[in-house]
C-alpha cells in the first residue's frame, strides 16, 4: 500500500498595516535626514547656523565630500 503524505498549504506570514506604515514612515525620516547631511549643501537648513554647522559636519563624519 503507498504511502499517502499529507500536503501542507504553505503559510505566509500576515504584517499589520500599522507596522507597514511605521516602516514607511522611519524609511521616509531616514531618506530625508540622508538627503539633509548629504546633498542639501545649506539650500534647506539656512534656517540658522546651529543646524547648518551639524549637516557639515554629518558630511565630515559620514565621509561625503563637501568643499
Amino acid at each position: 500500500m503507498p504511502k499517502v503524505q499529507s500536503v501542507h498549504p504553505a503559510i505566509s506570514p500576515t504584517v499589520s498595516t500599522r507596522v507597514l506604515w511605521t516602516a514607511l514612515a522611519v524609511v521616509a525620516v531616514l531618506l530625508l535626514m540622508a538627503y539633509l547631511v548629504a546633498f542639501d549643501q545649506g539650500a534647506v537648513s539656512r534656517s540658522g547656523m546651529y543646524l547648518h554647522e551639524l549637516m557639515h559636519d554629518g558630511r565630515h563624519l559620514l565621509g561625503v565630500p563637501c568643499h
